[in-house]
């Protein structure tokens, strides 16, 4: 760390930048059981134990509105095939309700899977780091008393982009997570609507819900390799011919540029996710 107050305030900047990508990275790489030793996943487990109770009694609810809903004078369940076909949708959502923790878990491995395979192709966020060139250290190092004067209101507003932007990207990382645990604590609940034809558009709706979580993991690996590439292929230029002002403000906007488009893809694979399922 250099003794410059205004390089040592750029790189703790990009300090924290890194250390938010790394962050990042461990998140989506991690499974719900597995993070912070499983105390969190144990609460969850309580919690969908707990509410499997709920969800059978609105199982018995959803089914007899069912079976009223389609014939009032049971007429139709003369008929062998009718009547198996609402025991089927019975004990099947009796099942899921039960087993819904294990259904959960399997739906997330299976969209992890694709995460691990897309993650696997990077690596690592080593590519994405972001280090202050030697060429600008050297230049505010150099600068005199009242040349250093304009480099601190320069380097406080950009260091201040920074670290709000990584700040905003790591909490919509840890939103996403989080959202993994509210959907498989509350899962019997929704779940319960598949027993009955009426309800059932509920519980469809939650699994695609679900699926589209796992899969945001997927979007925010590939937002870190698209930022990778984009960070690569347009390096930001030194040009020492200018004034040590004009280039540290050069180089950081194009910096936080780059930044920015991650910034973007991460808070918006969300909405990515929801139009390629169509929720």
């Amino acid at each position: 760390m250099s003794d410059n107050w205004i390089v040592a305030n750029l790189e703790n900047a990009f300090s924290t930048w890194n250390d938010k990508m790394g962050e990042i990275w461990t998140l989506v790489t991690t499974s719900p059981q597995d993070f912070k030793g499983g105390a969190v996943w144990s609460v969850v487990q309580n919690i969908n134990g707990g509410l499997q109770a709920i969800g059978l009694g609105l199982l018995v609810l959803f089914f007899a509105m069912s079976i009223f809903k389609s014939t009032a004078s049971f007429r139709d369940f003369q008929r062998p095939e009718y009547a198996l076909r609402h025991f089927i949708r019975f004990i099947a959502t009796k099942v899921a309700i039960t087993s819904a923790m294990d259904l959960m878990v399997s739906v997330y491995t299976i969209c992890g899977g694709v995460v691990e395979n897309i993650a696997g192709s990077l690596g690592g966020v080593g590519a994405a780091s972001v280090s202050l060139p030697g060429a600008i250290e050297s230049a505010v190092e150099d600068a005199g008393f009242w040349a250093s004067i304009p480099l601190w209101l320069v380097t406080i507003l950009g260091s201040l982009f920074i670290t709000v932007m990584s700040f905003i990207m790591i909490m919509s990382v840890y939103g996403r997570f989080f959202r993994l645990y509210m959907y498989t604590a509350l899962a019997p609940v929704p779940i319960a609507a598949f027993g009955g034809e009426a309800t059932a558009e509920m519980g469809k709706h939650f699994l695609k819900s679900y699926v589209g979580v796992c899969l945001e993991g997927a979007v925010i690996v590939l937002a870190c390799i698209v930022f990778s590439a984009f960070s690569s292929s347009s390096t930001p230029s030194i040009d020492t011919s200018i004034t040590t002002v004009t280039m540290i403000w050069k180089y950081l906007g194009e910096v936080i540029f780059n930044m920015l488009v991650l910034v973007g893809l991460i808070k918006g694979s969300d909405r990515i996710i929801k139009e390629m399922l169509g929720t």
